[in-house]
């Protein structure tokens, strides 16, 4: 049991819980303006009391049947048009006409050599399921209508120039190389007369190879094969490089 206190026995005054301020936000007034602007009368509901039709306003006679168009005078469109003579009374048609082409055999080779016609693309964009043309509907890129169609790519442009920058620098090293004597250019009957000397050894070369044994079972035909065959591949090499340079500078280092 708890401790009595005279103080029990006095009456006490409950104090009220003390509660928070109400949330009120800082952008109502905006919101009531917002709702109030797009706000529309009578948008769902209808108007709250239907206005009454003035006496005068009464239905009449055939007020709603359809209003048919003004009558127009039918023409026929080839009315103004020539048409074919009537045939005359001693004119007879041409009879007895045959054909010996086979029909059924014709139309099965068309058909099979015939090729197949693709489908036209198409999109559908209602549930009804209607459908258009997709390479006119701007879906599918066409590269042919872009604004830089045509035009050379500025990293191509770019190569170009630096090739050309290369070159350039190339000539005036042959130039200033020449000018020094460090280089001489062969004339193209030496070009000519080179090319044709490799050209012979290449043939004197390759008749020997052709002689060799079938059987390589020794270490000397085998080295012997090894040396003609890389000697023919280096005389080819040295008649593609000249055959490709119409121009041979050649140094005196050497």
């Amino acid at each position: 049991m708890g401790e009595e206190s005279i103080y029990d026995l006095l009456p006490t005054v409950r104090q009220p819980e003390a509660k928070n301020p109400r949330y009120k936000s800082v952008f109502n007034q905006n919101a009531k303006a917002d709702y109030k602007s797009h706000k529309q009368a009578s948008k769902t509901m209808g108007p709250a009391k239907v206005p009454l039709n003035e006496t005068s306003s009464f239905m009449t006679k055939h007020s709603k049947e359809p209003v048919l168009p003004e009558k127009v005078a039918f023409a026929r469109p080839n009315a103004d048009g020539k048409r074919p003579a009537v045939p005359k009374r001693d004119e007879k048609p041409v009879m007895g006409l045959k054909s010996n082409k086979n029909f059924l055999h014709t139309n099965a080779v068309e058909n099979i050599i015939s090729v197949a016609k693709k489908p036209q693309p198409k999109y559908v964009d209602t549930p009804g399921g209607t459908t258009n043309n997709l390479d006119d509907s701007g879906l599918v890129p066409k590269f042919v209508k872009k604004d830089n169609y045509g035009t050379v790519p500025k990293y191509l442009e770019a190569r170009q120039k630096q090739m050309a920058e290369h070159k350039k620098n190339y000539e005036e090293y042959i130039q200033q190389r020449l000018q020094k004597g460090a280089l001489n250019q062969i004339s193209v009957a030496e070009r000519q007369k080179t090319l044709d000397g490799l050209k012979k050894n290449w043939e004197e070369l390759h008749l020997q190879y052709q002689g060799l044994s079938v059987v390589t079972d020794t270490a000397p035909k085998k080295a012997r094969k090894e040396r003609m065959e890389a000697e023919m591949k280096q005389l080819e090499k040295d008649i593609d490089t000249i055959e490709k340079h119409k121009i041979i500078y050649v140094t005196d280092n050497f």
